[in-house]
């Protein structure tokens, strides 16, 4: 019998597979369900802070040189291998929303496991697995990971900048990942014009972590390789001088596997590898995988004289020899030395009698063609020290990037160096506000000339560029303020400087008023006033709610702001304000959804979010699109019992693609308008079931809670401070 067990070998169709259109809420289910088998109270931090790191190390140092007749290691050392999984393991992370990277250990789950640019990686992290085993739920497999990389790099002779702890694992994939359009793996569809990757996605070929090593399309064109690898680069954060370093420094070390073609020689990838592989994949057909019979990229060879030891090979050979294309064993398109001087110049990985040439990639090739990258490594041969600081910083960031602020980072080896790239915060030279003080401020708020709307767009708009993809953005720092925050669009900067100025002038006379040393921050008055807001609009519906309120919050300054990184954070849709960018490429639900995701929120949630803001009139422009209610400003459930009123018909605005007009049935007049943000909550199935029980008769005060609560979280989504 062969297919599926029982003979069945068609699976049951999805509603997705019925209507492929339809709104996917999965990746908010995400949010609302803890899918791993931890305990509720299980505290990764706390247990991390229970190993002992230093064995760890010892143990994986051990690995590095015990190879394993199963998995031979190449030179009889596994760090390229560790150095290489670790990479690939943080180098998906994107600018662009935060997701990607090493955070949850996803390279243990489709579709990246399964990626062929991250072939035979399985089997590095098999090698872990003992140690994985031994020390238990003290170190994530996202952690491991990481480490194994460092302690790999540091077992071959160089000194790493340092390292953090506190990864949790992830127990899926991310849903809400769009890797891009493809259909199948390296393949690229990507590009909305010849060398330019689709906005939003971080590699340029699919399958890939970053960039095609024989050249675009398979060419080996360096120029037009080096393009590729300065776009993608960038999206992930790095300048040319750390790109260059990171490329140069991982290439000192280790191999490539192209013993012969991959196609044809190796086993389907680990998703769809048989059953009894037990989620191993790539096995070569001709049952050898030993020694010089590994096949990975199909590309073959060392790049340097001493591939298990930190040196100036790479960059030396690099620069100093000449290069010309060739296709390897494996078929692929690599590069060979001109110069006699360097054939057989490299010990075989496992046969002692054997000697290797170098190579390189095309886009090794590209640093050298490139002037601006050439320039660089041209600097990083003359100052070898100069390139060692630069990779390891580089390495650390790439490694780190997506972790978030410095307190969230644990361990011994954590640097005391703040970078830039993590969004560094002052500390709080001063006493905080206590509840007396809380009070006194958001009464003199209240009494200020600024309304409900514009207190409930401005701490809106602070807090909700969280992100918890890489854990930027947010409140604290009030960095809406600065650029580039405060002169987005979005956030209507004429209305949002004169907010800021009231709630500065507030600010101003309430720390000079003080001589025992107690202060308030603009970024704690900032979410203070959209909190009283809240309050008062609940209480005008007749609801006496009181949002906790947590002081610390600190103000950021420009010096430790990387304004350009923060453009990432610019929302082109933003539901809770009903603001919709014109030139967005997706409807504006899906980018809804996405944002919601990125802010943790469930589907419920997100719905009751959006029902408050509506009532309370908190639009971009003061507009009236969704805000189905005689009172705004007042927080009703009102958004909803007129959204599912079976007395209004709804057609497209001819003025514009996203608004539609709500028509009196009798009358045919027009009651309300909205945007697709606001009628997605009635059209689609799983929102109209949580919409309708918020527009009940017997709900307005499960709103008010529900939103309350929702608000509450949003606000201290990035306070670290308080775990």
């Amino acid at each position: 019998m062969s297919g599926a067990a029982g003979g069945r070998s068609k699976r049951p169709k999805s509603n997705q597979d019925w209507w492929p259109n339809k709104l996917n809420l999965e990746i908010l289910d995400q949010n609302a369900r803890d899918v791993g088998p931890m305990e509720d109270d299980f505290d990764y931090a706390e247990e991390f802070q229970k190993l002992d790191l230093e064995a760890v190390k010892s143990d994986l140092e051990e690995l590095m040189t015990s190879s394993q007749d199963w998995w031979p290691a190449d030179y009889g050392h596994y760090g390229p291998l560790f150095i290489r999984m670790a990479w690939h393991s943080a180098g998906t992370y994107r600018t662009a929303d935060g997701r990607g990277g090493a955070a949850g250990g996803r390279q243990r789950f489709a579709p990246i496991n399964s990626w062929p640019d991250n072939a035979n990686l399985d089997k590095a992290r098999r090698l872990l697995l003992p140690i994985k085993q031994k020390y238990g739920q003290k170190i994530s497999w996202a952690d491991l990971m990481i480490l194994a990389g460092n302690v790999a790099i540091e077992s071959m002779g160089f000194k790493t900048f340092g390292y953090a702890g506190g990864r949790e694992d992830a127990f899926e994939e991310d849903k809400a990942v769009n890797w891009g359009p493809e259909d199948e793996m390296e393949t690229q569809e990507r590009f909305d014009e010849p060398g330019e990757i689709e906005e939003g996605l971080g590699a340029s070929v699919m399958g890939l972590i970053y960039v095609n090593p024989e050249g675009p399309d398979g060419n080996p064109d360096p120029e037009a390789s080096a393009k590729n690898i300065r776009q993608t680069f960038d999206r992930m954060a790095m300048n040319d001088k750390e790109t260059a370093a990171l490329i140069a420094g991982g290439h000192t070390f280790g191999k490539v596997h192209g013993a012969d073609d991959p196609e044809e020689n190796l086993g389907p990838e680990p998703e769809a590898a048989p059953i009894e592989q037990q989620g191993l994949g790539w096995q070569n057909k001709n049952g050898n995988s030993k020694g010089g019979e590994m096949i990975t990229s199909g590309i073959e060879g060392p790049w340097t004289q001493s591939p298990t030891e930190w040196d100036m090979g790479y960059i030396n050979n690099l620069l100093d020899y000449e290069w010309e294309p060739e296709k390897g064993p494996g078929g692929a398109w690599q590069w060979a030395p001109k110069s006699e001087e360097l054939k057989n110049s490299v010990p075989d990985a496992h046969d002692p009698d054997e000697k290797q040439t170098p190579m390189m990639l095309t886009t090794d090739i590209a640093l050298k063609r490139d002037p601006d990258y050439r320039e660089i490594m041209e600097t990083f041969q003359e100052n070898p020290m100069e390139f060692g600081m630069n990779f390891a910083k580089a390495w650390y960031k790439l490694t780190h990037r997506d972790m978030g602020p410095p307190e969230r980072f644990l361990g011994p080896e954590v640097p005391d160096e703040e970078m830039i790239w993590q969004d560094p915060l002052p500390d709080a030279d001063y006493d905080l506000i206590g509840d007396e003080e809380i009070a006194e401020l958001k009464a003199e708020i209240l009494d200020s000339d600024l309304s409900v709307s514009q207190l409930v767009k401005t701490a809106w708009a602070s807090a909700s560029t969280y992100r918890d993809s890489d854990k930027r953005g947010g409140a604290n720092g009030a960095r809406l303020r600065l650029e580039p925050q405060k002169n987005w669009e979005v956030n209507e900067p004429e209305q949002l400087e004169t907010v800021l100025g009231t709630l500065e002038n507030i600010q101003a006379e309430f720390n000079d008023s003080r001589s025992d040393g107690t202060q308030v921050s603009l970024a704690d008055l900032i979410v203070l006033g959209g909190n009283a807001a809240v309050e008062q609009a609940a209480a005008d519906a007749g609801y006496d709610v009181e949002i906790p309120f947590e002081p610390g919050r600190v103000d950021a300054g420009p010096e430790q702001t990387d304004a350009a990184s923060f453009e990432a954070l610019k929302p082109k849709v933003d539901g809770a304000r009903n603001y919709i960018q014109d030139d967005i490429t997706r409807p504006a639900e899906e980018v809804l959804v996405d944002n919601a995701d990125l802010l943790n929120l469930t589907a419920s949630e997100l719905t009751a979010l959006i029902g408050g803001m509506r009532s309370i009139g908190a639009n971009y422009g003061d507009t009236d699109l969704g805000v189905f209610t005689d009172e705004p400003g007042t927080l009703t459930n009102d958004f909803f019992v007129n959204l599912l009123d079976m007395g209004t018909e709804w057609e497209p605005a001819s003025d514009s693609e996203h608004v539609y007009k709500g028509l009196d049935r009798d009358t045919g007049e027009v009651k309300w308008e909205a945007t697709r943000i606001d009628l997605i909550f009635g059209s689609n199935d799983r929102l109209r079931a949580i919409s309708e029980v918020y527009g009940s008769a017997d709900a307005e005060e499960k709103l008010v809670h529900d939103f309350v609560d929702t608000w509450s979280k949003v606000m201290k989504l990035d306070r670290f401070d308080l775990e």
